[in-house]
This record gives C-alpha cells, structure tokens and sequence, in this order.
C-alpha cells in the first residue's frame, strides 16, 4: 500500500500494478472507489468510478539505444554537431546540455520514433513540433532547431532551473507546475538524472 495523497491508497498488489512500467510513460487509470478513495491502475477496471487517463512522463526512444558505444555515438553526434553548435548560441544554451539531451532522447538517431509518437533526434512531440514550426521533425536541423528553442522556452518558463526545464521537456511544463518541482514519475526523475549526469561528466 501507498500513500501519493494524504488520503489516497492504492493497493498494487491486488491491482497488479506495475509501477516502473506506468509511470515511464505508458497509461494510467484513474478511479474513484465507493468510499471516494483515488484508485490508479494500469488496467481497466469495471468496479469503480473512472475519473481521468493519463500518461505520465514521456519515455525516450529506444531505437539503436544498445549500450554505450561511445565510438557509434561520436560517430553520429559529428554528423550533427555543427547544427548542434548554431542553434545552441542562438537560443543561448550550452552545446552540451543539447548534446547530453539528443543522446538520451534518441542516440543520435534522426528517424527515432517513441511509442507515443515522439520523433527524431528530439523526439518532438507532433503538437510540439507545430507549436515550434518544425514541418519535418525527421529533418536533423529543423528538429534541432526546435528542439533547443523549447528547451529554452522551458528554461525562460523555470527560471533558468535547468533540472525543471529538462523535467518540463519530458513531461510537460503543465506536470512542473502542478507538483511545485520534478514530477513524481519514475520516467521524468531517470530523464533528469540521466542528463544532469552526462552534462557535468561532458563539463
């Protein structure tokens, strides 16, 4: 049994809830059970009240994310460092944030796709991609392109708190604000652990 809300239980194991699976970006049931408890699951259930569906986080792609070739990755990365290094100083942000964010979004792979239709190098969500202008997110600079423009947006939306703004660029500025802080999804902590890391190693 957990406690998310100060009256909120949920009881995993008669729901069989797979907790490392839901919150990296798969989706969540809401209900509200006779006694007006919260209930999540991962699973439909037809003996309670359904309140919302919602998917938490949003996990990076894993196409030809195989390990860690440092050699495959250098490899790729030089094809698009130069469009790594303009759009950086435009938007004002250092090349190796950018980098440490390409790598754990897609390994350097333009054509990456998540299973929740994130795309590219990136990995713009198609929403976010219109809202930037990107026109072809498969295109390595006009992902780039908006891809460190939104990481700038979310960085000027957070106070240039650069933990928040990678938190918001996973799961959204909307999750940020409502938790006052790096969402409670197991996806959205790992993403921001996982950059944070390669940025001070790159440093």
């Amino acid at each position: 049994m957990l406690n998310f809300r100060s009256t909120c239980f949920i009881i995993l194991t008669l729901l069989n809830f797979n907790i490392s699976s839901a919150f990296a970006g798969d989706r969540v049931y809401e209900y509200t059970d006779p006694n007006g408890g919260i209930i999540f699951s991962d699973r439909k259930k037809h003996d309670a009240k359904l309140v919302k569906v919602k998917y938490y986080g949003r996990p990076a792609a894993k196409v030809s994310c195989v390990g860690d070739d440092s050699t495959m990755m250098a490899s790729r990365m030089s094809s698009y460092q130069p469009y790594i290094d303009k759009y950086a100083k435009q938007y004002s942000i250092d090349p190796d944030l950018v980098v440490a964010v390409i790598r754990t979004e897609s390994c350097f792979d333009r054509k990456a796709v998540s299973r929740v239709g994130a795309r590219g190098l990136m990995q713009l969500m198609p929403a976010t991609a219109k809202h930037l202008g990107v026109k072809d997110s498969f295109d390595a600079e006009q992902n780039i392109k908006g891809g460190v423009k939104y990481l700038r947006e979310m960085l000027d939306t957070f106070d240039q708190d650069q933990k928040l703004a990678l938190a918001a660029y996973n799961a959204g500025p909307g999750a940020v604000t409502k938790y006052k802080g790096i969402p409670p999804y197991k996806e959205t902590q790992n993403y921001v652990k996982k950059i944070t890391a390669q940025y001070n190693q790159a440093g």
